[in-house]
């Protein structure tokens, strides 16, 4: 009998990386639980743990050893192992030698390929002791850490200097070295609370260990529960809404062991400046959660915090309050030093700002995306001086002192300066709607004016950097040009905009034409949208075949590329069709070995009742169909053709197409090419099966 225990690992480190912490804890895991199922040990579960000075995982009712196994072994076919005169080769021998037999030991094993040598290998399992210290040093080598670093005069490397290593199995110590430290069953507690150093008595008890000797909540997850918690009480004693920014909380959860949450508040008059500018500074440096009135106005307040919990928070709090004063004064300053000129005033500093060395100035590349704008705004039926006059100030915050100290505040502070000018508002929108959709998940412009300006500063950083050659590599994409393409597909679709991108890629390339150096620059970046096209729907539960069946469909248009994509997926659920998407592979065969092209059906050389059937529907659904796809309703159009498919079937089983009377074959042939255009006129339904 296998007996079980509980397995932990805990690496004991100096602060790591908070944005990385998460990543590295799962990868530790899922290395060394990957190499556990490949040695063939069983366990119930497992579980990472991770805080800013250890990395740890727990793996439950862990097999104690390796289960025995019998081995076969196959070596040289028996042809190759011995010569004419039935001595063994030395390709006989040296297989015989490194499996430590004798050649007369190999066995014979015959297959419908051949005769072989082969033996069979009694392989007694390991101690789960003796192999979890070399499992464990690999699951660390394969961590993804960008930069190793040295400590002190060891030769060792990781991403932080190592401290203390505690390896049990059940409440016994596993024997090891790793990183140059010793396995032993003291560890680190917290700095400030509890013991600083704690004995774990066993592998079942480390969790409740280290949270009542020591102070640490190991798990992660109850840990930024916590935080959670914690911020939302400090908000609602306030009577307002905390940013619970997941990256933000994320990052909090990975710097503090035993997270204490508190407020603290600044002065009012510092509300006068643009929030989103305060906000940056709040979270980006000093990590404190923002809180607004349910209104979604800033509050004077914020949620932070600590990794100690004094009886006596104001000095605590009175600390906080005053490192936060100098930056929200940095970010008054700058706004009002910006507010002394109109936003318009910063363009000709663009001249001086390179975009990219290849391409040139920001101004040039704003005065691209200004005529590029104009043109989508008279396709799509949108304004075409607001939008020329957005696209004029939508890069002119690059050029404020705001957005030069807090860069993700750009378009944003465009926005807010542009509303203080007294723009018109949809101009003003469009100046932060430009850098719209940020990330998976963000909003979209709505309204022609936005559409427009954000599809034109898309289209000119696809077509700017793909004319240069600089193609993201891997996931390498200074530019975020998978970002541009993603949101011109949403944008496009979401908002339900007839728009042939095709030609608005060509126009860009027409404006940029004395920068491209890159001659298929149109037709990279057309395949560049269409590819991250199938990465859209792969988001959105849309399988691969179906996509394929309307990529045969060459549509510039992505809403109608939409419309056909939701037709096939509807298509494929109807029970029709499977037979006739195997009809229609058929069809395509047959008609690919003929040199018949007529589509007109003769009704006189209609001989056999079953093509007569064929024929009548075919005549009957023909207008009805042709009018669905004018209108574009492909979904209908498809249900509609969906029920020809009981007379597809019985042409097949009674009639036989080549007909030794050539005028009857190729009238059949008209037929089985009417049927074609008709089922093909959405999407090639062969690939679907």
């Amino acid at each position: 009998m296998n007996i079980t225990k509980n397995l932990l690992l805990e690496l004991g480190t100096e602060e790591l990386p908070p944005k990385s912490l998460r990543t590295l804890a799962q990868a530790l895991h899922d290395n060394f639980v990957n190499q556990l199922k490949d040695l063939g040990l069983c366990f119930s579960s497992s579980k990472w743990y991770a805080t800013p000075r250890r990395l740890a995982l727990i793996v439950k009712d862990l097999d104690s050893k390796q289960r025995d196994a019998e081995v076969e072994i196959r070596g040289p076919a028996v042809k190759a192992a011995f010569d004419a005169s039935g001595k063994p080769t030395n390709a006989a021998l040296g297989w015989a030698r490194s499996n430590g037999i004798d050649i007369s030991q190999a066995q014979r094993l015959k297959t419908e390929k051949g005769e072989w040598l082969y033996f069979k290998s009694f392989k007694e399992g390991q101690d789960t002791v003796s192999l979890v210290p070399d499992l464990f040093v690999k699951s660390l080598k394969s961590l993804p850490i960008p930069r190793l670093m040295h400590w002190g005069d060891k030769r060792e490397e990781f991403v932080r200097p190592v401290h203390s290593l505690c390896m049990l199995f059940g409440q016994d110590i596993i024997p090891g070295t790793i990183l140059g430290v010793k396995s032993d069953r003291i560890i680190k507690g917290h700095r400030f609370l509890g013991n600083q150093f704690l004995s774990v008595e066993s592998a079942d008890t480390y969790v409740e260990q280290l949270k009542k000797e020591g102070a640490v909540v190991v798990d992660y997850e109850e840990r930024k529960a916590s935080v959670i918690s914690q911020v939302k009480a400090v908000a609602d004693s306030v009577g307002g809404i905390a940013d619970l920014d997941d990256s933000l909380v994320e990052e909090v959860t990975s710097i503090v062991e035993n997270p204490h949450i508190f407020k603290a508040s600044f002065d009012e008059h510092f509300l006068s400046v643009p929030a989103e500018a305060l906000v940056y500074t709040m979270k980006g440096d000093q990590k404190y959660f923002p809180i607004y009135d349910h209104s979604g106005k800033l509050m004077a307040c914020f949620a932070f915090a600590s990794n100690i919990n004094p009886s006596d928070p104001s000095s605590l709090i009175a600390g906080n309050e005053r490192v936060i004063r100098p930056r929200l004064s940095d970010a008054e300053f700058f706004f009002n030093t910006d507010r002394k000129h109109r936003l318009e005033s910063f363009f000709p500093r663009l001249k001086k700002i390179i975009y990219q060395k290849d391409i040139g100035t920001l101004a040039y590349r704003t005065e691209t995306v200004r005529k590029l704008a104009a043109y989508i705004a008279e396709k799509i039926g949108a304004d075409i001086n607001k939008a020329d006059r957005a696209a004029y100030l939508s890069k002119c915050d690059l050029a404020t002192t705001m957005v030069t100290e807090f860069t993700d505040t750009q378009g944003i502070m465009g926005m807010h300066y542009a509303e203080l000018d007294g723009e018109d508002k949809d101009v003003y929108e469009a100046i932060f709607q430009a850098y719209q959709p940020r990330y998976a998940g963000d909003t979209i412009p709505s309204k022609p004016v936005q559409i427009a300006v954000s599809l034109a500063e898309k289209f000119v950083t696809l077509v700017g950097i793909f004319g240069i050659g600089m193609l993201p590599k891997g996931d390498k994409d200074p530019f975020g040009l998978r970002r541009a393409a993603i949101g011109v597909i949403r944008i496009i679709i979401e908002n339900e905009i007839e728009l042939d991108f095709a030609d608005v890629i060509c126009k860009a390339c027409s404006l940029l034409s004395d920068k491209l150096k890159n001659k298929d620059t149109e037709a990279n970046v057309l395949d560049f949208i269409l590819n991250r096209l199938k990465f859209f729907y792969q988001d959105r539960g849309i399988d691969g075949q179906i996509f394929a069946s309307v990529m045969s469909i060459k549509t510039s248009s992505l809403l109608d590329f939409d419309k056909r994509v939701k037709a096939v997926a509807a298509f494929k659920q109807m029970p029709e069709s499977v037979d006739l998407a195997a009809a229609y592979k058929r069809i395509s065969n047959i008609l690919n070995k003929s040199e018949v092209n007529s589509h007109i059906i003769k009704p006189n050389l209609l001989k056999d009742q079953a093509e007569k059937k064929l024929a009548k529907h075919l005549e009957l659904l023909a207008p009805v169909v042709k009018d669905l796809y004018a209108s574009c309703e492909y979904q209908k159009a498809m249900s509609k053709m969906s029920e020809i498919r009981e007379d597809v079937d019985d042409f097949f089983e009674k009639v036989m197409v080549n007909d030794k009377d050539e005028a009857v074959k190729a009238n059949r042939l008209a037929i089985l090419i009417q049927l074609k255009e008709m089922l093909a006129a959405t999407a090639d339904i062969s690939v679907l099966y």
